[in-house]
């Protein structure tokens, strides 16, 4: 059975009861395209909490209308959902068909016992969102919906699974095990033909079997494929495969579906570490939310493509879903970009973090759950380990270690092709008297100590025996040790538990330098999860930096307006921000220093940082206003040292590489002009950057990334918009509104900046640039040509032309 889009048509409102529909007083439906984010659209303030960015949660509800043929009667009807956030429950015709606890599981509804073939059908879901999650979590349908319309005797939904159980340079062993159901009335025997395709298409092997089928009772064909000189799907070589299965009965051919999956070996082991087809793989990853910024939480697919295109190109190989499943998109892209998964399921269990979060339903759904995530990883190269949990308070007691076995085991049985990780924190896991673990008060300390020791505390902490003891029995049942902020533990534990196999599961930032020295050096440590690889909405300001003289610097949330947690490699707009460029210095992967100026404003004040805080600086020498003023300039290098030059004229050598923490800093005097940095090892040059002032009038720009996408609603061009001058230069410091308009097949799906904190929507066509810079999106409607202009005040328009096909 193969999945049909089925996103257009649908209309959208806060919740009504039946009363306000009798009297009057429901408000109007809006019409919409899914996938959607609910609460995008409301009015947020200072009243709601940081948590969820100060966005209101809601109940909401959507309608669509389904035309279903006569014919209908004797085929499968089924809605596929990717994601409902949150509890929610979907009726056809007024009936309840189906509901899902959890806001990021998909779940399939079967409309055959609620739909009235050859008339309209009314499907309706109902969703809410209240003070349920530690981050933005939006609300509504936001990832996409499909149908699908089969015969009685079918292939099941994902019911082709390939696995690779035998493989070498010269012959793969691939087995394909399809589910075959019987709706209808009576045995049936078909014939289950399979092809496997390279990726010219060409046919590198086939198997044919008959199966009989009785009513009610699936069938699991199991065919086992040899593929000679298989291309090996790895890291840096994602090669892809398609197996193709086709349900025949004589000439006639009943049903079919198709899946791409990967040839490929997967191991792991303490003195090895982890490795794929044999080659050892230092996982450089990023942990990864699911909002999408200025889309709020709709997961439309270019939309997280574009994610994993852009943190691959930043140096990341690998991605957690933090904390719930990876969309299917995004999971795709995955697999073509050859960039590896830990698939997360959730943020609690059976202990909530929020008032009215998923612990709520956990124990009545995780299986459920458990098996949806594994049901839509099962053929994805890209996934080498599910995580069971994030942050799991009662991982550290005797009911969460009961807990811990009973999800590991269940995924080993759904799964036992894959890694089982836990992303624990030893501090919040292990009991301790809160007197112990007081931080000190910034009137004693200072701000910036008592933030600090908030970080320091959590791996200090993480490194007592008391921990180790606590935790030993939920890492036991783990084939990988996830440890959030627990990187003290790296180095014993390689003597006090031999075999542990451990991933920096969540780290620090700002501490790449040392957290890498250790994952390349010991050998049972196999790769590093920033916090995080992608700037999200919610947790808002934790990553900021504030002045001490701020009342608000003293706590973790900033207050309102933010909007965006600050915290990420790369902002909500898919900007690198100068932590990217230093943290591929860090890996190895770029020989070029770079250039980082902090804010002139910045300057000569005190600074309080966040244990997850980037310095507050930017890669401009472009700053309207601050000529005359000094400024600190940090320079990233792994060369011994670093000359900084000035319009030519040398401001000195600092030395910089693994031993200065890879960081030389100078300061300066703000004079327009040029500012390059030299990198030098042993005498010779390794490299160099140069940044260069803007000059002349301000000019609006706009160049997106694609002239041409799909004549579809999964597709999505962005839009970049930048105020430079002649030569191309981005101008800091003369940020104004910019106007988009769309004409043509397409619509502007969201505008905005990647300012952390604003009051401005994504849903106007107008917004304020930040660092000179705003992203436009838009979605195709149709085929045709598409025209989007954009204005500012004192600029020329700019146009920018785009063919959808």
């Amino acid at each position: 059975m193969r999945r049909t889009p089925f996103t257009a048509g649908w209309q959208t409102r806060p919740k009504a009861s039946p009363f306000a529909e009798l009297t009057g007083g429901a408000p109007p439906w809006q019409p919409v395209t899914l996938p959607h984010d609910a609460t995008l659209g409301r009015v947020r303030g200072p009243e709601h909490g940081a948590a969820s960015g100060y966005t209101p949660g809601g109940t909401y509800e959507y309608r669509t209308t389904l035309a279903a043929p006569a014919q209908w009667r004797d085929r499968t009807v089924l809605l596929d959902f990717e994601g409902v956030y949150r509890s929610a429950m979907v009726y056809v015709n007024g009936a309840l068909a189906g509901q899902q606890a959890s806001g990021y599981t998909g779940f399939t509804v079967s409309l055959d016992d609620h739909l009235r073939p050859g008339e309209d059908n009314e499907i309706r879901v109902e969703c809410r969102s209240h003070a349920d999650s530690r981050w933005y979590a939006g609300a509504g349908i936001h990832r996409p919906v499909h149908l699908i319309v089969g015969p009685l005797l079918h292939i099941a939904l994902d019911g082709v699974r390939v696995t690779t159980p035998d493989v070498d340079p010269e012959l793969a062993m691939v087995e394909v095990a399809t589910t075959v159901a019987n709706d209808g009335r009576g045995l049936r025997t078909v014939t289950v033909v399979t092809e496997l395709r390279d990726a010219t298409g060409a046919v590198v092997a086939t198997d044919r079997v008959p199966v009989s089928v009785r009513p009610g009772e699936p069938a699991v064909v199991r065919q086992r494929l040899s593929v000679l000189d298989p291309a090996l799907w790895g890291p840096d070589s994602p090669t892809l495969y398609t197996a193709t299965v086709t349900l025949t009965d004589g000439e006639e051919l009943v049903d079919d579906d198709t899946v791409s999956f990967g040839i490929r070996a997967l191991s792991v082991d303490p003195h090895r570490g982890l490795r794929i087809n044999g080659t050892p793989v230092l996982l450089r990853g990023a942990c990864v939310h699911s909002d999408n910024g200025l889309l709020g939480a709709a997961a439309i697919d270019r939309a997280d493509e574009r994610r994993v295109e852009l943190l691959r190109a930043a140096g990341f190989n690998a991605l957690r879903s933090a904390h719930n499943p990876m969309s299917r998109a995004m999971l795709d892209a995955c697999d073509r970009l050859g960039v590896l998964v830990m698939d997360e399921l959730s943020d609690v269990w059976t202990e909530g973090k929020t008032d009215f979060d998923a612990a709520l339903t956990f124990p009545d759904w995780w299986e459920r759950d458990l098996e949806a995530l594994v049901r839509k990883d099962l053929n994805h190269p890209s996934v080498v380990m599910y995580s069971i949990g994030n942050e799991i308070p009662e991982v550290g007691t005797p009911a969460g270690a009961l807990w811990s076995r009973r999800l590991a085991e269940r995924v080993r049985a759904l799964d036992p092709t894959r890694l089982v990780t836990n992303g624990v924190n030893g501090t919040l896991s292990t009991p301790f008297d809160p007197a112990t673990m007081a931080l000190p008060s910034a009137e004693d300390v200072g701000i910036n100590t008592m933030l600090a020791t908030m970080g320091d505390l959590m791996t200090s902490i993480a490194a007592s025996e008391t921990v180790g003891n606590a935790t030993a029995e939920t890492f036991g049942v783990l084939d990988v040790a996830g440890m959030n902020y627990m990187d003290s533990r790296y180095e014993a534990d390689r003597e006090t538990y031999p075999n542990r196999v451990i991933v920096g599961s969540e780290t620090f930032p700002a501490q790449i330098d040392r957290l890498w020295r250790q994952v390349r050096d010991l050998p049972h440590v196999i790769g590093d999860f920033t916090w995080t690889g992608w700037d999200y909405l919610g947790e808002a300001g934790i990553g900021r930096v504030s002045d001490a003289a701020d009342p608000a610097a003293a706590q973790l949330a900033a207050p309102w307006p933010w909007l965006a947690a600050w915290c990420g490699d790369i902002d909500i707009t898919g900007q690198r921000r100068p932590a990217s460029y230093y943290r591929e210095i860090v890996f190895g992967l770029r020989r070029d220093p770079y250039l980082a100026v902090e804010r002139p404003e910045r300057h000569g004040r005190e600074q309080v940082l966040s244990p997850w805080s980037w310095t507050d600086t930017v890669g401009s020498w472009s700053w309207t206003g601050a000529e005359g003023r000094p400024v600190t300039v940090e320079v990233y290098s792994d060369a011994d040292e670093v000359e900084l030059l000035q319009d030519g004229r040398s401001l000195g050598v600092v030395p910089a590489g693994e031993k200065n923490r890879y960081r030389a800093t100078f300061e300066v005097t703000y004079t327009p002009g040029e500012l390059a940095a030299v990198a030098r090892t042993a005498g010779q040059e390794t490299g160099r950057s140069t940044l260069v002032s803007a000059s002349g009038p301000v000019r609006l720009t706009a160049t997106t990334d694609r002239d041409v996408v799909r004549a579809d609603d999964t597709d999505l061009a962005h839009v970049d918009v930048a105020l430079t001058d002649a030569a191309g230069t981005v101008v800091l410091g003369a940020d104004r509104e910019v106007t988009v308009t769309v004409d043509g097949p397409a619509v502007l799906q969201g505008l905005g900046s990647a300012a952390p904190a604003t009051e401005e929507s994504y849903l106007d066509d107008v917004h304020t640039t930040f660092d000179g810079r705003a992203l436009a999106v838009v979605r195709p409607t149709g085929a045709g040509p598409i025209t989007v202009t954009t204005t500012a005040p004192g600029c020329a328009p700019v146009t920018v032309h785009l063919e959808a096909r």
